[in-house]
């Protein structure tokens, strides 16, 4: 430490005493031209925290025992006994230093005045204050300070046993005292707490070294002694570990024991070459825990961000302790960066290529060897916090190659990093070099290029080399290094490493730099996670932050919104499409977080504006806020709703901001009612919160008016739970109260987030008549199916005679049944809790995809034996091939396509729709349901319009009018059996699927479609003919002819005019199939 004024030394001499001391001994007496000093004082004992190395090598301790504060005889000592201890002030020069007998005399004359004779022995602490004139102290001092001539007198003169320095005091330019402990002293916490600490990086001792304003700082007390041999002080507690070696991934355990009552316990952790530990809090990562007498410390998932010297400091007995382990934690295979990590070269144009590892700093020593290294030149260079082992290789290998990086560290098994390098021999197909922007060098088809990032950032870049030998898009991962670093920072100060009052305002105060600087989608995510990460370190710290820091933020979310929309946000939401409603989210709970102190506080940016107040228990009026924006704004909160919010007194402070350009970056996520139809806003969100002391508050009735808006509006909020945490609008809590044809859209929420309003140019269907229908059609539908399964009970054996009708009634029995499963199914299903943990919603969705899937293709099977039958009149179908092929088609199809949708959307959270038990229609899940339902109800009613040419064609051409009419009505009746059997109705879906459309194809499509069941029984059951007489045959006889059955059957034969050949769904041939079809 450079000083510019001489150092000051403070020395503790012990003196074996006779004689006891009263009462009266703390009190100094002043003797005639000696400045009295206040040295002598009742103590605390106090901690050894650390010891000074250098200073233990220099020093030489000539006596044996270890000093004791004249405090610590107190209690031992009889009464009666009268004792005067003074401390006076010696100047000294260095030409004195050698005539130390002088200043001995000086400091310790006249010490003691001894009234009663002998007594017991005790060994008294004495302080002695020594300054030197010049700038620089000779490090010889400790061995010229011998003991004073007075020391070896006879009694009642002390005699003086040890001399020892305690307290090092330099003075810096400003006048300021460096006053340091040296080993086996500290400076008591009574006098730390008024006091700074020098925050030198050779002292890390708590309470080690303090800064003082004036000369006369006082003297570092004594440690409390522990053994008497090695004079160590008493430590208060242990400190373990369950290892100093900790594998990534791996739960870090310390405990403390207490031996002593101890206060303000913390924890740190100081990363190898940081000169400051880290202060570790509760987070994701950290969890502290304490109790009587123990605290323990726990880091799960460790990795090398958390390898270093864990300290625990407390306070106990009046001085503060540390104590420390080192943990270490080797690096894992996603550590080191490979620069590149697959290479494809033609040694014809380069004879020689370099390859290089790079792994971030740690405590552990890693040594890198090359495989195969023959030939070839490695070296080692330190960049930014990383170490990079490189790898020239002189010659090029004759076939593919493996190379590998092998970092070892003592102790620990190798870690094997591969680069593969891949030979483009003569006659494979190569990419051409580029140097249009970056220098792509030849490569083989099939291959990634790979070229490093320029100066400043970290990542890489890759180009991938099609198969047939084109270059395809650039992809980049950089990032820049300074934007990265402050990610880090705040990723581990979520963790827990890091206080968020004093991290959050440092990082925030960079941002704006970062977000003008932010040049590729890398940039901009990792800005936004960023963000994200300060956000929940806030949330869960309950901080405020002053103006400055919200300043801050705001100009970095106006530059963010700002971004061009096509180089940047367009790329980086094809990377994460929820990255608009993360940016929501931090600005959010970081702008709602303003200290009181800063209201009423006002900001405007093009894209950000922000206006927050304060208001006392008496505030008279309506909040009411507008905004200069395009459209205009408005907000009104009720008095009556603020009201409960400031009892007892409580000052409430209401933040508003509105973010520009925002809500065109939100995913287009629409909740349950709004249907999946594209929206337009007015490009306006607004965001709405108030805290009431530290407690905020969501709930409230929110009046606002979104200006010059044109079509149906739909009043919304953000919903961040929504689309398993991804976001999505939702209308709930919120309702439109604007008139139609008005400009002016007015929204009504009951509760508190980030608002907007949607326009529809068309209205979306109301969700309680369209359930309604939905419920009552199902039920229907299914009191319909399990009258028809009755009925083929009865008549099976009647109407299944030949191998036609046997293929008929077989596909339509299994299609009742899957039908009736399906619709049991869905109608359940909003019973069940909605969302990707429920695994009775997950159920439901799945087997409900499969049943319907299942019907659908038995109603394929059933179309393509109709087809059959027409196109090949004579060729009869062989049953024991045919019903495995329709078994196989009937459910074997449609479970692999209901298993391979849940395995893949599942995964991405794309499989459930919000709040409901269904498919999402966002992300493909519901399309792998509606198109194979689309090309099979396709496929039918193809098979429907040969089977009506079949009919029309004989009829029409020739035969009287009465046999037209009599075809004409067999064409109206086949179009009514086989329309429900082969699903033609759901091709209404194509219509719902319009977002321009009425209200009235929804209606159609639920009527129709829920009804299926009921229109299979009417026409595909008891139409059939077989069908009515075999139950004519098993009623009517047994029945009198004024029973009800009678009159059903009476009914039946009503329907039974027809031929049979109709009643088995087969129309019959013309004369130009030569013959006709075989029943």
């Amino acid at each position: 430490m450079v000083c510019s004024a001489a150092p000051l030394l403070l020395l503790a001499t012990t003196l074996p005493l006779l004689g006891s001391p009263v009462a009266q001994a703390s009190q100094p007496v002043s003797e005639t031209g000696v400045r009295p000093r206040g040295g002598l004082q009742r103590r605390q004992w106090g901690p050894l925290v650390g010891r000074d190395e250098a200073w233990n090598e220099r020093i030489d301790r000539p006596f044996p025992a270890c000093p004791i504060p004249l405090s610590s005889s107190f209690g031992r000592w009889p009464k009666g006994q009268t004792m005067w201890v003074q401390t006076s002030t010696v100047t000294l020069s260095e030409e004195e230093l050698g005539q130390s007998q002088a200043g001995g005399e000086s400091g310790s004359g006249q010490l003691l005045d001894q009234q009663n004779g002998a007594g017991e022995s005790a060994l008294v602490s004495v302080y002695v204050h020594l300054d030197f004139s010049d700038k620089t102290w000779p490090h010889e001092v400790s061995r010229t300070l011998t003991l004073p001539a007075a020391s070896a007198s006879s009694s009642p003169r002390p005699l003086l046993t040890g001399l020892r320095l305690t307290t090092e005091c330099n003075v810096n330019h400003e006048g300021n005292f460096y006053c340091a402990c040296l080993s086996g002293y500290q400076w008591n916490t009574s006098i730390c707490l008024h006091y700074p600490p020098c925050q030198s990086p050779q002292n890390h001792q708590p309470c080690g070294c303090l800064v003082f304003s004036h000369p006369e700082p006082g003297y570092c007390q004594l440690l409390p002694p522990g053994s008497p041999v090695t004079c160590l002080p008493a430590v208060p507690g242990t400190l373990s570990l369950n290892s100093q070696l900790q594998m990534p991934g791996d739960t870090l355990s310390l405990t403390l024991l207490l031996s002593q009552e101890a206060t303000d316990l913390s924890w740190f952790l100081r990363h190898p070459g940081s000169p400051s530990p880290i202060l570790l809090q509760p987070g994701t990562q950290v969890s502290v825990t304490s109790s009587h007498g123990q605290a323990a410390l726990s880091v799960s998932n460790m990795s090398h961000h958390w390898a270093g010297e864990y300290m625990s400091c407390f306070e106990a007995q009046g001085f503060k302790w540390n104590l420390h382990e080192v943990v270490r934690v080797p690096l894992k295979a996603t550590d080191v960066a490979r620069l590149p990590d697959q290479l494809s070269i033609s040694c014809a144009t380069s004879p020689g290529f370099q390859l290089s590892c790079c792994i971030p700093s740690t405590n552990l020593a890693y040594t890198v060897t090359w495989s195969p290294g023959e030939g070839s030149k490695a070296s080692s260079f330190n960049e930014s916090g990383s170490q990079c082992f490189v790898l020239a290789v002189q010659h090029c290998p004759m076939t593919d190659s493996v190379y590998t990086c092998d970092l070892q560290s003592p102790g620990l098994a190798p870690l094997r990093v591969p680069i593969s390098i891949t030979i483009i021999q003569d006659g494979d197909i190569t990419c051409p070099e580029d140097t249009s922007v970056l220098t792509w060098n030849v490569t083989k088809a099939g291959h990634v290029a790979q070229a490093p990032c320029p100066e400043s950032k970290r990542g890489i870049v890759r180009r991938f080399c099609a198969a047939d030998g084109v270059w395809g898009p650039v992809h980049s991962s950089c990032t820049d290094a300074r934007l990265l670093a402050l990610f880090t920072r705040a990723k581990l100060l979520q963790a827990g490493q890091g206080s968020p009052a004093e991290e959050v305002p440092q990082i925030l105060s960079q941002l704006p730099g970062q977000a003008a600087e932010a040049s590729s989608p890398s940039d901009l995510l990792t800005l936004l996670s960023t963000m994200k990460y300060l956000a929940k370190a806030v949330a869960k710290a309950r901080i405020q932050l002053d103006c400055s820091a919200l300043k801050n933020l705001l100009i970095a979310t106006d530059k963010v919104l700002d971004m061009d929309t096509r180089s940047l946000w367009t790329l980086a939401q094809a990377r994460k499409p929820w990255a608009g409603s993360t940016l929501l989210l931090a600005v959010e709970t970081l702008a709602c977080s303003l200290c009181p102190q800063d209201h009423p506080f006002t900001f405007s940016l093009p894209n950000v504006l922000l206006q927050s107040q304060l208001f006392g228990p008496t505030f008279p009026a309506d909040y009411s806020i507008s905004f200069p924006t395009r459209p205009p704004l408005q907000a009104q909160i009720p008095r009556h709703s603020l009201a409960p919010l400031v009892r007892n007194g409580t000052e409430i402070s209401i933040t508003s901001l509105v973010l520009q350009k925002l809500d065109h970056l939100l995913p287009s996520n629409y909740g349950q009612g709004l249907g999946d139809s594209l929206y337009a806003t007015p490009g306006l969100v607004l965001v709405i919160s108030i805290m009431a002391g530290d407690q905020a508050f969501s709930q409230g009735e929110v009046i606002m008016d979104f200006g010059n808006t044109d079509g149906s509006p739909h009043c919304v909020f953000w919903d961040h739970s929504l689309f398993q945490g991804r976001g999505g609008w939702s209308k709930e809590g919120c309702q439109a109260q604007a008139a139609s044809g008005s400009p002016t859209a007015r929204c009504l929420c009951q509760h508190l987030t980030a608002f907007s309003v949607l326009m529809s140019p068309h209205t979306v269907p109301e969700e309680p008549a369209l359930a309604l229908l939905t419920q009552v059609g199902l039920g229907a539908s299914i009191l319909a199916l399990l009258v028809c399964l009755g009925v083929y009970r009865l008549v099976w054996r009647v109407v299944v005679r030949n191998k036609v009708s046997y293929f008929r009634h077989a596909a339509l029995l299994n299609m009742v049944l899957c039908l009736l499963a399906a619709d049991t199914c869905f109608l359940g299903a909003p019973f069940l809790p909605p969302g990707p943990r429920s695994p009775l919603c997950l159920a439901a969705t799945f087997l409900c995809h499969f049943l319907y899937l299942a019907t659908f293709f038995w109603m394929l099977a059933q179309a393509l034996v109709l087809a059959h039958q027409l196109l090949f009149v004579f060729h009869q179908l062989p049953k024991h091939r045919v019903l495995p092929l329709m078994v196989l088609l009937g459910y074997l199809c449609p479970l692999g396509l209901a298993g391979v949708t849940l395995g893949l959307y599942l995964p991405q959270g794309q499989y459930l729709r919000e709040g409901e038990c269904w498919l999402d229609g966002k992300g493909g899940a519901l399309y792998t349901f509606v198109g194979p339902v689309l090309a099979i109800v396709g496929v039918n009613g193809l098979v429907l319009a040969m089977a009506m040419l079949k009919l029309l064609r004989p009829s029409l051409s020739e035969g009287p009018p009465a046999e037209k009419r009599q075809a004409l009505l067999g064409v109206i009746k086949a179009l009514l059996i086989l329309t429900p059997i082969f699903g033609l109705t759901w091709g209404l879906g194509l219509a719902t699927l319009l977002e321009e459309v009425s209200v009235v194809p929804h209606y159609i499509f639920t009527i129709l479609n829920t009804l299926q069941g009921v229109f299979i029984l009417l026409f595909g059951c008891l139409m059939d003919k077989k069908v009515q007489e075999a139950l004519r045959k098993r009623f009517c006889r047994a029945q009198a002819p004024s029973s009800t059955i009678s009159l059903v059957s009476c009914w039946l034969q009503i329907l039974s005019s027809p031929s049979e050949s109709m009643s088995e769904g087969i129309p019959r041939p013309s004369s130009e199939d030569m013959g006709t079809a075989r029943s």
